[in-house]
């Protein structure tokens, strides 16, 4: 069974809806992952806007 990935802030997440943004659009389909260990030290995060630690999709459809 793949993965939901929310199609707003693109979190990894199970339930009914994503705990991040609270919203209920759901994917299934997704290319790449990153992770987010540090929000604070990571350049990554600063530069696309994360805001919370958590498994990201790069690309949702």
């Amino acid at each position: 069974m793949k993965k939901k990935v929310c199609k707003s802030c693109k979190l990894f997440y199970d339930g009914s809806e994503c705990p991040n943004c609270k919203s209920s659009t759901v994917a299934t389909s997704w290319q790449g992952r990153l992770a987010i260990l540090d929000k604070d030290k990571s350049e990554i995060a600063k530069k696309i806007g994360i805001q919370k630690e958590g498994e990201y999709a790069i690309k949702v459809r």
